[in-house]
């Protein structure tokens, strides 16, 4: 059943696969980002808007060291999806063995970096005044469980180059409805505050990973590795790291922007506006969570198919996945623009017991979001054709232009607006740089992805 399951990729029509793909993936996206968003509710209300800022210091810290895991999964899994679709399924398990080692060094070593030079960090990451001690306890727990994330996520990734998508989905969910029901009984019954939300999260981490292992473990996947596919082999490795090394990137660079946001902003105005960053950056992950699962559905079927020769079914994909993105893109655009200052309300407490300073800091923030909300999603309708292009040729195994459009956005525009237009422009300069940027990398990676249409697919042999 499993085998059926994977040569469905190579089969099945284009609008239906994608749906059955795209659907699961952006549930569990959904789910994780609603994790994330609801926490940050969670946190604010029960908690107070410094909590939310210091939880916005660490987020990159820790996303960067589990981004790790995530790169070597989506660099695994793009052999992996290829091998399927060839038929080479010995090539399809060392890939996986040498994908658990990899995380395993990698993780382990940046956590043990990251917790020596923990009082380094987080100032430079924005982790300054008010918001240096709450900011530390919960960077030192949530760090602990990294190396299990990193695990998670590259695992997350393999059950979707197997055609699984339904399990991927249940992974994601897990860790989310934990993580809820911790912060209720760690922050709200039992009052611990920062440890509570952190331990609330390293317990997720832990919750998503015991899942994953039952899953390779059980007759649902068919990758069982053998003690000899935990051997690196040079080649793969070689490969995971190329392809890996785009999403590494991508994290990367998005570690260097709130970095730099987050000082600039605290420059600019202190606190505040580095707790609407953070609420801004909530909404970044969740309100498109629809165009991200379309992404992730897209990447195996484009890979096995690509794999299999069928370029003319990869062209219907990419043009399909393109489709739905820029429909469910500009729905969430549209309510994005009607109701930013409803959004940002969500995210601050009511409660009559705040103290002076902290009731001035939400009334700052209330009336601070809605017009920066409005100018970081005022590009959102075209987005699709930026995360489509780039997905393309991370699925297909071609790491140069898949690691220069996945940078041209953030590394390549946005930083460097963020760098100029703010000594011009203030705050403003901060906000337009988002529009422009996705303007200028959606220009990019049309003019490439057509004339990667042009010079392979439409003149390749079709089978």
């Amino acid at each position: 059943m499993a085998k059926v399951t994977s040569e469905a990729l190579g089969t099945e029509t284009i609008g239906k696969l994608l749906i059955k793909q795209a659907v699961p993936a952006s549930i569990g996206i959904l789910v994780m980002s609603l994790n994330v968003l609801i926490d940050s509710i969670f946190v604010g209300n029960w908690i107070g808007p410094i909590a939310i800022a210091a939880i916005n210091v660490v987020l990159p810290v820790s996303f960067f060291i589990a981004a790790l895991g995530m790169a070597i999964g989506i660099g695994g899994s793009s052999i992996i999806s290829r091998a399927l679709g060839a038929g080479n399924k010995e090539k399809a398990l060392q890939t996986f063995g040498n994908q658990i080692i990899l995380t395993l060094l990698c993780t382990v070593s940046l956590v043990i970096l990251g917790l020596l030079f923990v009082d380094t960090i987080i100032p430079r990451f924005g982790g300054k005044g008010g918001i240096f001690d709450p900011a530390k306890i919960y960077y030192i727990i949530v760090l602990y469980g990294v190396p299990i994330l990193g695990f998670a996520m590259m695992g997350n990734t393999v059950i979707r180059a197997e055609g699984k998508p339904k399990f991927a989905m249940t992974a994601m969910i897990i860790p989310t409805v934990g993580n809820l029901l911790m912060d209720y009984v760690f922050i709200k019954l039992l009052d611990m505050g920062m440890h509570g939300a952190a331990w609330a999260t390293t317990g997720s981490y832990l919750a998503c990973f015991l899942y994953i292992a039952w899953f390779f473990s059980s007759k649902n996947s068919e990758l069982k590795v053998r003690f000899r596919h935990f051997v690196l082999q040079k080649k793969i490795v070689s490969e995971i790291a190329s392809l890996g090394g785009v999403t590494l990137a991508r994290q990367a660079v998005v570690s260097i922007t709130y970095l730099l946001m987050n000082n600039i902003l605290f420059d600019l105005g202190q606190e505040g506006l580095v707790a609407v960053y953070a609420i801004i950056g909530r909404m970044l992950m969740f309100a498109l969570f629809p165009v991200f699962g379309v992404t992730q559905g897209f990447l195996p079927i484009a890979g096995y198919n690509y794999g299999a020769k069928h370029y003319n079914r990869v062209r219907e994909s990419i043009n399909t996945a393109i489709k739905y993105a820029a429909l469910v893109a500009t729905l969430v655009f549209v309510g994005l623009m009607i109701f930013p200052s409803e959004i940002s309300a969500l995210f601050l407490s009511d409660n009559p017991n705040l103290t002076a300073k902290e009731l001035a800091l939400n009334q700052f923030v209330l009336s601070h979001t809605a017009t920066p909300m409005r100018l970081v999603f005022a590009a959102t309708p075209i987005i699709a054709l930026q995360l489509i292009g780039g997905a393309y040729f991370q699925a297909v195994g071609k790491a140069i232009p898949a690691l220069l459009l996945t940078l041209s956005r953030q590394g390549f525009f946005f930083i460097p607006l963020i760098l100029v237009l703010p000594k011009f422009m203030g705050e403003l300069g901060v906000w337009i740089s988002f529009p422009i940027a996705d303007v200028l990398a959606t220009i990019v990676t049309g003019y490439f992805l057509n004339r990667e249409i042009r010079t392979k697919l439409l003149k390749a042999k079709t089978s």
